[in-house]
């Protein structure tokens, strides 16, 4: 497997470009199966979980087309650049799921619903659980039921099927779940009636996903809240939508200017995508400057530590914890994290302490002691932001530290390391044997 060898101590100056989101593109590709007709997505991420979710599109018989620009093209009206991916799912060839593409990704699941709108059917393995803790579906299966939808549970698979067409209901989720409203978004747009979805979550993503649904000519509306009203149609069609930029990659990259120390301009990213986390670095004493272009985060000494709890949307993100937790390590005075939305997700602890990090985990709750200096280490990475957390603390720390199993980051980080290296980081990735 390969490694990440990193020798930290440098503040980091330069300028990154944020790519599109994972989280909002893997939901908008699995919408081209409610069409027969092409959906053309731009600002697109090349990332390990994007090529899972082709290879089980194309399991169900899209033909997937893939352009990438050159340097400074740009592609639509918002500026975005990056591949571009045109999904045509114009005859359905299986409506199976396999598990040995669904457990390399949870968002496989998001296949559920458009198969069950578009097709009446589906059968779609159980992703299980995760390292970061178990992320069940049972929500988007009671919440397809209420649609009018038949489920059965057999051999590790959902079967689900529909006698005619899904009947549009009012849907309150008992808690937020993101894929959930997702599953039930785009089921909706093809069900008969006016489904109401109480509870929703609110995050951009879901938000970029409607847009995209109403250009494929839904009828969606309250995008944004806590409730999306939607009057199903007979038939979606073609669409060209661009992917938003990747918030949680943009937060990484802040922390990686801000616990450097350094100076860091992320391009073709949006301030407001991530209020939450920036409000909280600027509590802890970093400068959050918007551009033309982006946002620039600068760094000095002095900061101090802030207290953050993860929430749903507009919260602060679980996807930031551990990358908080590494610069938090970095300030000074204590600070509390408390995780609320995964019961598993304080896995990178025990790494963080061996670069000499001084965090206690209470509960659902840590405690973090900042200190002047971490120490370079070797770590072994557990989950996709565990493991940038430790690229982060690498950054940081004096001496070598090298970083172990980093094929989590390829999941969620497109050209990690020479992003970085291009703001004067020395990192570097090594083969494994």
């Amino acid at each position: 497997m390969d490694s990440i060898r990193i020798r930290g101590g440098k503040p980091l100056t330069g300028d990154i470009a944020i790519g599109g989101a994972k989280n909002a593109a893997l939901p908008l590709m699995a919408a081209s199966l409610l069409t027969p007709e092409p959906l053309t997505l731009t600002n697109m991420p090349e990332l390990a979980d994007i090529s899972t979710m082709g290879n089980l599109l194309r399991q169900h018989g899209a033909r997937i087309d893939q352009s990438a620009l050159g340097a400074g093209e740009c592609d639509d009206e918002a500026g975005a650049t990056g591949r571009t991916t045109t999904l045509r799912s114009d005859k359905i060839a299986s409506v199976t799921a396999p598990y040995d593409l669904v457990r390399r990704m949870r968002a496989s699941v998001l296949v559920l619903g458009p198969l069950i709108a578009r097709c009446g059917e589906a059968k779609v393995s159980l992703p299980g659980g995760c390292a970061i803790g178990t992320r069940p579906v049972d929500l988007h299966l009671k919440a397809l039921e209420q649609l009018g939808t038949k489920i059965e549970l057999k051999q590790g698979y959902v079967h689900a099927t529909v006698p005619k067409r899904l009947k549009g209901t009012q849907i309150v989720f008992p808690k937020v779940t993101v894929g959930g409203t997702e599953n039930i978004l785009m089921a909706a747009t093809l069900a008969e009636g006016e489904t109401v979805i109480e509870n929703a979550a609110r995050e951009p993503e879901i938000a970029n996903l409607a847009d995209c649904l109403n250009a494929m000519g839904a009828k969606i509306s309250g995008i944004g809240s806590g409730t999306l009203r939607v009057t199903g149609v007979e038939r979606l069609h073609a669409a060209k939508v661009a992917v938003i930029p990747d918030r949680i990659e943009t937060g990484t990259y802040a922390v990686a200017a801000a616990i450097t120390r350094g100076r860091i301009e992320l391009k073709g990213t949006r301030i407001e995508l991530l209020e939450s986390v920036f409000s909280a670095m600027k509590q802890a004493g970093v400068e959050i400057t918007p551009t033309s272009s982006g946002i620039v985060v600068a760094a000095k000494n002095g900061l101090a530590g802030v207290d953050v709890m993860t929430e749903p949307y507009p919260g602060f993100p679980t996807d930031m914890q551990a990358q908080w937790m590494a610069l938090m390590a970095t300030a000074s005075g204590a600070s509390m994290i408390t995780e609320t939305i995964f019961e598993n997700r304080f896995m990178h602890v025990p790494e963080l302490t061996r670069f000499g990090a001084d965090v206690n985990v209470h509960g659902a709750s840590a405690i973090v002691r900042g200190r002047a200096q971490l120490s370079g280490a070797p770590v072994m990475a557990t989950d996709l932001r565990a493991s940038v957390s430790l690229v982060l603390a690498g950054l940081a720390a004096s001496g070598e530290t090298m970083v172990n199993r980093v094929y989590h980051l390829d999941r969620g980080y497109e050209r990690l390391e020479q992003k970085l290296e291009a703001c004067g980081a020395e990192i570097e990735r090594l083969g494994g044997g």
